[in-house]
């Protein structure tokens, strides 16, 4: 699999690149990275979202975990941000996650999270990578009554739930709200939390079978949510992903609310409310231009961090911010939550609906969205971080950022967790833009196959 962690923990095909021999050697290495300082038998929340692969990785990585003489507190299938959340309500020395987020059946994917609910630094990653790949032999093999074992939170979605419930004053009467489940981890707890608030609701893609999470659903595939918040005449729709950490919203015509109208609705009521720290919201490199546009008009500080919800939450950190976010959906209310909270999200923005009695379409007119294009180029995936060493690719990188600098920016990316390398192009010209960005992906990948 070459370097194990990727953006956001280790991911590939359950079952040959993330395979059970994988799951276990994590379970040991990072049980023992994340609790060494502890003076007591560690204990470690694991929860899971619905893939059929979860059951599986879940025993392999139970079986590291205990091997090292750590205990294992089973969640179930919850959202990723569940595990954030109850890591600290539950005072554990750490927690893992088994979901791939919004890829396809097939990936899986492991992800840590420390005793206070964050993911881990770089740092930390490439110690517990160190040791699998190097020194696998510094890890304790304790026997008898050292052992560890493995219990059942049976609360723990009840737990998240409550808590979602506590993050709003507002009541949803009134409100109908469609959602979309993505058939993954969100499936019991984001109906439960709304109908709890008061909301009326119309579900899809809510029946998981262990095969179809993200199947053509969730926040990835917003065309079924759009045509059923038209047909069901909802005020406001909501699409999870397979872990329930992002989420986007569909006004009441059926228009898309990306995560940058998210962060520019919720970033505004809270300047409002006097409750925005430093008036700064964190985005990233990717955030549309017109998140930055509002920001001007209105006062608040856009900053950018780099692509993927923990550098944003290393920013929000570092710089003492409490919003940040990225395009895709992942949504940080630090004053509630470690990570991007998919349900939270949908209540900030259902909250925001509730006091200013507002419609969602009203609310998205908060920011205008300058076009943007993104075409992916599949390459070699052993290939996709040395692109920039490629004479030729690096050369038509900048005859076109050369080309579009007085009127939009280009931004090239490779994915932290598919073989692609990214190409974004912003500014006016649609027509333009297309044509550029599928030439300039159609030449890296034919380039790095």
């Amino acid at each position: 699999m070459g370097r194990l962690f990727g953006t956001d923990g280790v991911r590939g095909v359950a079952n040959t690149e993330l395979t059970g021999e994988m799951a276990f050697q994590l379970g040991r290495a990072g049980a023992y990275v994340l609790t060494k300082e502890t003076k007591h038998a560690p204990r470690i929340l694991v929860g899971m979202d619905t893939r059929i692969s979860g059951d599986m990785l879940e025993a392999a990585l139970v079986a590291g975990i205990c091997s090292v003489g750590a205990h294992a507190v089973l969640a179930g299938i919850v959202p990723t941000p569940a595990v954030a959340y109850l890591v600290r309500k539950y005072r554990l020395d750490a927690g893992v996650v088994i979901s791939a987020s919004h890829n396809p059946v097939e990936y899986n994917g492991i992800k840590f999270f420390n005793s206070q609910g964050y993911k881990l630094s770089d740092d930390l990653e490439d110690e517990i990578e160190n040791i699998i790949l190097s020194h696998p032999e510094i890890l304790p093999s304790p026997t008898g009554a050292s052992i560890g074992t493995h219990t059942v939170a049976e609360d723990a979605l009840d737990d998240y739930i409550a808590f979602l419930g506590s993050t709003t004053k507002e009541k949803f009467d009134g409100i109908k709200v469609a959602l979309d489940c993505a058939n993954g981890a969100s499936y019991k707890a984001a109906p439960i939390t709304l109908l709890n608030l008061g909301a009326k609701l119309c579900i899809i893609h809510n029946e998981p079978d262990g095969t179809n999470i993200n199947e053509r659903c969730g926040s990835t595939h917003m065309e079924d949510l759009k045509a059923f918040v038209k047909e069901n005449k909802a005020d406001i729709g909501f699409a999870f992903d397979g872990d329930a950490d992002r989420c986007l919203a569909v006004d009441e015509n059926g228009e898309l609310i990306d995560g940058d109208k998210i962060l520019a609705i919720c970033g505004l009521d809270m300047k409002e409310k006097g409750t925005l720290k430093n008036d700064t919201i964190v985005g990233t490199v990717m955030s549309n231009l017109g998140l930055t546009m509002m920001g001007r008009e209105k006062g608040i500080s856009i900053e950018q961090a780099g692509v993927g919800d923990r550098y944003v939450l290393e920013r929000m950190i570092e710089a003492e911010r409490n919003l940040g976010g990225e395009q895709s959906g992942h949504i940080i209310f630090l004053d509630h939550n470690t990570t991007g909270d998919g349900i939270l999200t949908a209540i900030q923005l259902l909250s925001v609906m509730k006091r200013t009695g507002k419609k969602a379409s009203e609310l998205a007119k908060a920011m205008e969205v300058m076009p943007q294009v993104l075409v992916n180029a599949r390459v070699n995936n052993a290939k996709k971080n040395t692109y920039m060493e490629v004479p030729a690719i690096r050369h038509a990188i900048a005859k076109l950022e050369e080309e579009f600098s007085a009127d939009g920016r280009v931004l090239i990316r490779t994915s932290g967790t598919e073989p692609l390398i990214r190409v974004m192009i912003e500014g006016k010209d649609m027509e333009r833009m297309e044509k550029a960005a599928k030439e300039l992906a159609a030449f890296i990948e034919k380039t790095l196959q």
